[in-house]
């Protein structure tokens, strides 16, 4: 709807969508409803922030896969930083560990893409009400999946492993020793019950651990 013609009060959303398609087809969908207006529209996690600096949006809807920053990691600085601005992450992976991230970094919702937009624009009213929406089918798996059993130094060294890095690589970046990685890698494969550390990554990824 155009401008002149909108409520004197819109709620003001900021759309994180990296595929250039699907952001345009969002935002042209969201534009239509009467009292949202799409006020910021960004392709890369890493300037998130600075676009709800900007313009002050009342709702963030973020992807999660995103280049430079993932949308749950924005999601924590967006609590920290516009305390005032719901986040609804939307997104292609429907995993339960990804859900139980994304309530630990604040988000208000948490949708898959494949519902219709009606049932969109009505979450973004709803969270805006002190509502939390999460697709009921991906909160059922969430519970029956349970927590993530891989500790914060376990999964940083399954992500330093992701582009083929040696064991002293990891330990260079993330300032251990050898045998302290050889420890982490070892308990991941253990719990993700794979039989080495790209197996280990990859079955952690489709849980959305990582």
């Amino acid at each position: 709807m155009p401008r002149e013609r909108r409520p004197a009060k819109s709620i003001r959303v900021l759309l994180a969508e990296d595929q250039g398609m699907m952001r345009g087809a969002l935002a042209l969908l969201l534009g239509m409803e009467d009292d949202i207006e799409v006020v910021a529209q960004v392709a890369a996690g890493d300037v998130i922030v600075d676009a709800a600096l900007a313009h002050r949006p009342d709702v963030a809807l973020l992807d999660i896969e995103l280049p430079g920053k993932s949308g749950l990691d924005a999601a924590a600085e967006l609590r920290d930083q516009t305390p005032d601005c719901r986040v609804l992450i939307l997104t292609t992976f429907g995993r339960p560990g990804y859900l139980r991230r994304a309530m630990e970094a604040g988000a208000a919702g948490f949708l898959v893409k494949d519902g219709p937009v009606e049932e969109l624009a009505a979450s973004i009213r709803r969270v805006l009400t002190g509502e939390t929406v999460i697709d009921p089918a991906l909160a059922a798996a969430a519970l029956s999946a349970g927590p993530n059993p891989l500790t914060a130094r376990e999964c940083d060294a399954l992500n330093a492993s992701a582009d083929g890095a040696t064991v002293a690589d990891i330990a260079v970046r993330l300032h251990l020793s050898e045998s302290t990685v050889r420890n982490y890698l070892s308990s991941a494969i253990g719990k993700t019950h794979t039989r080495n550390r790209m197996e280990a990554m990859r079955e952690a990824r489709r849980q959305g651990w990582l």
